[in-house]
């Protein structure tokens, strides 16, 4: 296999996974923001939504751009941009993309996100117009679904509606998938592999699975439901039942659930564990090694053993 045959299966082919990831993280920070009001939390989304589509841009021009006669060096010099319209208009001289009004704006968004939002703080001008990315965004959601946000302060903030949390979701697969589908066809009419996904990633999910954040949510509530309520014995659930609980606030479970759902809900009720830990009489050493046992990879349990062995006379 010739270098730049390697290179476009396989160092691509690599890309292709580490962009499916940045628009994974990107819709499940959106899809965990309860406001519009934090730049830290909005900048987290726009981040990884526009490495994520600019780095899969990337991937389609070259496949569609290189061949053995371009001048190397150019070509590789030419992709140092952050213009993701740009790149679209490069790939679409090759085939055709018909993007409506809100993907072209979600993309014109991620573009002038990554030039110059992210550094408008370094600036001394920041000062008198501040929070640029949060003002730009609620300008698209306003615009695509006919509405009128707020974007100044109050007492309760922007709220994250659902219908926001949809159209971004539904948005961003459609780009996702449209690229997808061109690189995946080119690299087959080129004989490339350059499509193709490790099983179980977040590329994966979003690139053939096209997650549901919101179903995502459902597993977990689901399986929570389950460890509270089964009857059924093995040694796993007989090892978790046999550790002492610590005494959470039962009037506070609702902070309890949101940190199963969101990373950023974790920080309040970290501080409550800590409280009960520094409370704790005995080793908490101990108490930590048996945490680190659950969810471990290849930990076995003799009453599980016990039950295959039985279930093989």
């Amino acid at each position: 296999m010739k270098p730049t045959e390697f290179w476009k299966n396989f160092r691509l082919g690599d890309e292709v996974s580490v962009s499916g990831t940045f628009i994974y993280n990107g819709l499940r920070r959106y899809h965990e923001m309860q406001k519009l009001d934090y730049s830290d939390e909005i900048f987290e989304f726009l981040y990884n939504l526009s490495v994520g589509f600019e780095r899969l841009l990337k991937i389609a021009v070259v496949l569609f751009e290189h061949n053995e006669t371009i001048n190397q060096e150019a070509l590789e010099k030419s992709l140092i941009t952050h213009n993701h319209l740009e790149l679209l208009a490069r790939l679409r001289k090759h085939v055709d993309i018909n993007f409506g009004s809100p993907q072209i704006d979600l993309l014109c968004l991620f573009g002038r996100f990554y030039k110059s939002y992210r550094y408008d703080r370094f600036s001394l001008n920041s000062v008198f117009e501040g929070k640029k990315e949060i003002k730009a965004l609620c300008e698209l959601l306003s615009k695509h679904l006919d509405l009128d946000i707020n974007s100044s302060p109050s007492m309760l903030g922007i709220m994250n509606e659902d219908r926001y949390k949809k159209f971004i979701h539904r948005n961003c697969l459609k780009i996702s998938r449209k690229l997808y589908e061109i690189i995946k066809e080119r690299a087959r009419n080129i004989n490339l592999y350059t499509y193709e996904l490790r099983g179980w990633s977040k590329a994966e999910s979003v690139f053939l699975r096209e997650v549901k954040i919101t179903d995502e949510d459902v597993l977990w509530k689901e399986l929570l439901i389950f460890f509270m309520n089964t009857k059924s014995s093995s040694g796993y659930l007989d090892f978790l039942r046999g550790i002492e609980p610590l005494e959470f606030d039962p009037g506070l479970i609702d902070d309890y659930l949101c940190a199963f759902k969101s990373d950023a809900s974790k920080v309040s009720v970290m501080d409550e564990l800590e409280h009960h830990y520094s409370e704790m009489e005995g080793d908490i050493g101990k108490r930590l090694e048996v945490m680190e046992v659950i969810g471990a990879h290849n930990v076995l349990f003799e009453f599980d053993d016990e039950e295959l062995l039985e279930g093989e006379e």
